[in-house]
């Protein structure tokens, strides 16, 4: 029987690589020490053994940026500033100099009030007299207080300071430590990738000490002086940029909506429009076929767990009277919602097959969804006014943005030889996006419009800020009178909508093959 080698054998036998020249190369500069200390962190099992860095440990934050490592540059000067701060509040700083101020303070009121106690007692009216000096004797116990925090605060200066330089020892030390073994990965990362900085750079050093002489000169002004100068406390502006600017961008809202207030009244008619149909579809039908048709389409779609869920929500936003208005809510929800199907997928067909129109509609869909909604609401209330329409706006532009995206991630997605195989047969670009591109690209379509339902849902409550009504309004009144329970029980409405919304839709389209 042949004898069996184990692995640590055959890793033993494998020859060791010199590094030396490699490392002088990339280290420049105490190329041989650097050799040295490379091999023996390589050699250690975990990458982390004692080495130590003369220079980084004296010089920290300008060694880091000499050297290329910028993230131990932010680390060791972050840190070090924090103690330096601490050194000089210990060393410097006027620790409880407000206590002190706020008792001379005191003192001088003690002595009018003394003063002016003697002046009744001259005067024979002793009921100012106890007066005046039952005042004066709570300003003296004020004054005490004062006096004995600023000597607390005063005493914490040498507790600040022997935290302070034993914080930098210890700092001093973790930099030379950790330096030759954070210098050691960058090494490895220029090994594979020559394009990362090697050698000792003076000029970028120079930078490094350009940019901690600036933060920590501002930053010992700001905490260790009494008064700082206000060009540091606070930015040199005073508000004439803030209302010019505030003025101009007035002038041109109502320019706007002057002058095109036939177009912002077109949309509002047309959103209108739809929101009657969809409201008289489920308001003003009775509210038993309603139910009826919810949960069996539930029933249809996702299975019987679903339906009995949707059944049980469905019973408690009518037991509790929320029927008419979860209705209401619905229908600005599916109104908002079609209106954004109808618009973001084309728009998402159109950036899958441009990506020069999608660069230029990647940050409009950023600011869409990152812009606070109580900020858009501000045009839409300025165009649009207030109502339903303005609010059907405002869930528009919140829920927009996902299934432009994701339409236009699923379109992407498609294997491009699938494409090519139906071009290679003759098909037209038409037949080849509705009967092979949007087919492949449904699921992430349908988890655009389900993102969007959702985002729509979620702009109910700050919708009825502007009079959209529905379950927002409750929840809104309930935040405004402190009613704990009415908008518990509303905001629970809103929750039931939006599961059973998801659910269905989930359950509508999920996939084939997960759900045998």
């Amino acid at each position: 029987m042949a004898e069996t080698i184990s692995t640590v054998e055959i890793l033993e036998s494998i020859p060791e690589v010199d590094i030396s020249d490699s490392v002088r190369e990339f280290a420049g500069q105490n190329g041989n020490y650097y050799v040295r200390q490379f091999k023996r962190i390589q050699s250690s099992k975990s990458g982390y053994c004692w080495t130590f860095n003369l220079g980084s440990a004296a010089f920290g934050p300008l060694w880091a940026t000499a050297r290329g490592l910028w993230g131990l540059f932010w680390v060791f000067s972050l840190l070090e500033m924090v103690f330096l701060v601490m050194l000089g509040l210990g060393l410097w700083g006027e620790l409880g100099s407000d206590n002190f101020a706020r008792a001379e303070r005191m003192q001088a009121n003690y002595e009018t009030m003394i003063g002016r106690a003697q002046e009744a007692r001259e005067k024979g009216d002793e009921e100012d007299v106890a007066s005046l000096e039952r005042r004066a004797e709570n300003l003296a116990k004020a004054r005490d207080k004062a006096i004995a925090q600023g000597e607390v605060a005063r005493a914490g200066g040498t507790r600040l300071l022997v935290i302070a330089i034993v914080g930098l020892v210890l700092l001093k030390i973790f930099e030379g430590w950790i330096a030759n073994i954070a210098y050691e990965r960058l090494y490895s990362r220029w090994r594979g990738d020559r394009t990362v900085r090697s050698g000792f750079n003076w000029s970028i050093g120079l930078l490094g000490l350009i940019i901690i002489a600036f933060v920590y000169t501002v930053t010992l002004l700001r905490f260790t002086t009494a008064e700082p100068s206000e060009l540091i406390t606070e930015f040199p502006v005073g508000n004439t940029y803030y209302l010019a600017i505030a003025s101009w961008i007035d002038y041109w809202f109502d320019l706007a909506s002057t002058n095109f207030a036939f177009l912002f009244k077109g949309v509002s008619l047309s959103i209108r429009t739809i929101l009657d149909g969809v409201e008289t579809l489920l308001v003003g039908t009775p509210w038993p076929v309603v139910m009826a048709v919810i949960v069996i389409f539930a029933y249809r779609s996702a299975g019987i767990r679903v339906a009995i869920f949707t059944a049980a929500a469905l019973i408690y936003i009518a037991v509790l009277g929320y029927w008419q208005k979860s209705m209401a809510t619905v229908a600005l929800l599916g109104t908002a919602s079609f209106l954004c199907v109808v618009i973001g997928i084309p728009l998402g067909v159109w950036f899958a097959r441009s990506q020069r129109a999608f660069n230029v509609a990647r940050p409009i869909l950023d600011l869409m969804q990152t812009l606070p909604s109580f900020v858009y609401l501000i045009p839409i209330i300025a165009f649009f006014g207030t109502g339903k329409p303005p609010g059907i706006l405002a869930s528009m532009i919140f829920g927009l943005p996902p299934i432009i995206r994701l339409t236009t991630l699923g379109l992407k997605q498609v294997p491009q030889d699938v494409v090519e195989a139906a071009r290679a047969f003759g098909a037209t670009n038409a037949q080849i996006l509705r009967n092979i591109e949007i087919p492949l690209a449904t699921p992430s379509i349908m988890a655009g419009v389900n993102q969007t339902i959702l985002m729509c849902l979620s702009m109910v409550v700050i919708a009825a800020l502007i009079d959209a009504k529905g379950l927002g309004y409750d929840v809104l009144v309930a935040l405004q009178y402190a009613a704990k329970g009415q908008g518990i029980l509303a905001g629970v409405a809103i929750l039931f909508c939006a599961i059973v919304i998801d659910r269905v839709i989930q359950g509508k389209f999920k996939d084939p093959q997960k759900s045998r």
